[in-house]
């Protein structure tokens, strides 16, 4: 029987964990002569007061979600993959390719089609350190991260020579057809009478990113595959012998990885660039793992977890441009989030737990 009950182990231990994250990171706004009552209530009207801020909050939320299921699924299989930045970038590279080559008659088709490509981008990038791992005994971590220098040299030669338009000097692609460019929220909730800005970047990838939660959750704890990656990632000798192949499930839960990691591109390449650029993931494969530890590897966390990170993220800009906090600043209270919620997570959940057997021993 566990000792607390599951509310206080998916909601109670991350909250308190983000409540002392913040309380430090009081502390050291106050240590650079900034007020942090101030601080915050710049971010919340920053990030959530207006629409703009919140289509930038959701923007960056979306590809922190696609990045966080994708870390959260190799997680459940007792994987640590850190090649979501290398997956997501070439994952642009499927997008772009689909959509450049591919005459697309409607954006909802080319949005299909470069979900695909980025999916299978993602996943054929995932699939080599998962081989290697399964087949040959290298470490996944090792191996993820040495993929995302592969990626980003690849991607460097692909589009300094071989992609670039002929007379520009930018590594980058053309944009993209009109008819490909996807519309954002604006466009969405204005039939509806809804307003919200124009210049914020939110798409309908937004939407796509919310179904692949919903997908890693039904996949996870309703499919006899998900109940396979759980129970390897439990105890692989018990699953070995209840018949679980490591290499099947190791490959299988990787390629789902690498997949859902790529298709961040379609929000951030095809919805708001419209273009492959350079550096165009911005390091969210790796917020993404902060994402997944907060969100105790459930969809549902994921997704909150990702609204909070991108509030963090959005906030953090508004701080920058307003006061004299650096920006460095919110890297800052980003790594505190993910000391608390990760490193020191037995900080905060051991307490609780003796709190709890307290309260079970009194009959409460």
């Amino acid at each position: 029987m566990d000792i607390m009950p599951k509310w206080a182990e998916v909601v109670l231990v991350p909250l308190i964990s983000l409540l002392l994250a913040a309380a430090l990171s009081a502390l050291v706004i106050l240590g650079i002569g900034e007020d942090p009552v101030a601080a915050v209530k710049l971010m919340v009207s920053g990030a959530l007061g207006s629409t703009y801020g919140w289509g930038y909050t959701l923007y960056y939320a979306t590809n922190f979600m696609f990045t966080g299921l994708a870390v959260a699924i190799a997680f459940h299989a007792r994987m640590f993959n850190i090649g979501g930045e290398g997956q997501a970038m070439l994952g642009g590279l499927g997008v772009a390719l689909a959509c450049l080559y591919i005459p697309w008659p409607h954006w909802s088709l080319a949005l299909i089609g470069a979900a695909l490509g980025a999916a299978a981008f993602g996943a054929i990038w995932a699939a080599i350190p998962a081989y290697l791992q399964a087949k040959r005994g290298s470490h996944i971590v090792i191996t993820t991260i040495m993929f995302n220098f592969i990626a980003a040299a690849v991607l460097n030669y692909v589009l300094v020579n071989l992609m670039r338009p002929a007379g520009s000097m930018d590594p980058a692609t053309a944009q993209f057809p009109k008819t490909v460019h996807l519309p954002t929220l604006h466009d969405l909730l204005a039939p509806l009478g809804i307003s919200f800005s124009k210049a914020a970047p939110a798409n309908v990838s937004l939407i796509v990113a919310v179904l692949a939660c919903v997908f890693l959750w039904v996949l996870i704890w309703r499919t006899r595959i998900g109940y396979e990656i759980r129970a390897y990632g439990h105890s692989e000798s018990a699953a070995k012998y209840a018949g679980i192949s490591p290499v099947k499930i190791t490959m299988i839960a990787m390629l789902i990885s690498g997949g859902l990691a790529g298709m961040m591109a379609i929000n951030n390449v095809m919805g708001e660039a419209e273009r492959l650029v350079l550096n165009a993931t911005e390091g969210a494969g790796f917020i993404g793992i902060a994402v997944a530890l907060m969100g105790r590897s459930h969809p549902l966390g994921v997704f909150l977890a990702a609204i909070l990170f991108g509030f963090l993220y959005q906030g953090g800009a508004e701080l920058a441009l307003w006061t004299s906090i650096p920006r460095e600043l919110i890297v800052v209270i980003q790594a505190l989030v993910i000391l608390f919620t990760g490193a020191l997570d037995n900080m905060v959940r051991l307490p609780l737990e003796k709190l709890f057997l307290m309260l079970r021993k009194g009959g409460v």
